[in-house]
């Protein structure tokens, strides 16, 4: 009922930037949080940086002043602006969407399909 679309992932050298994007479509009545986490080989998958509309940004301390979040409401895209790269920012990037559902306002969590960082020279 809620789809995913993310985009921006590639190689990057180190130093260098990238940005993700998440657009959120379906039978959307709210989105309450939105948020991107990251995977890497043979690790846990972990928050990379979130917003809400209650509580603001958070960001893992790994990603402090080098990552910033953020969100176009009017198109329920969140982006993850990636700066300074380093290679243990090297993973899959999941976008991560929670709200309520049209209709029902049921809760729901989405996740996207993943897009993969690369940061190497």
């Amino acid at each position: 009922q809620v789809q995913l679309v993310e985009s921006g992932g590639g190689l990057v050298q180190p130093g260098g930037s990238l940005r993700l994007s998440c657009a959120a479509s379906g039978s959307i009545f709210s989105i309450t949080v939105m948020g991107w986490y990251r995977q890497a080989p043979g690790k846990q998958r972990e928050l990379v940086a979130k917003i809400t509309t209650t509580r603001g940004t958070n960001y893992a301390d790994s990603v402090k002043g080098r990552f910033t979040i953020s969100r176009d409401g009017a198109k329920n895209t969140v982006y993850l602006q990636m700066n300074s790269l380093k290679p243990e920012d090297t993973a899959v990037y999941y976008c991560n969407v929670g709200g309520q559902l049209l209709r029902s306002f049921s809760e729901f969590i989405s996740w996207g399909q993943g897009t993969q960082v690369t940061v190497s020279s």
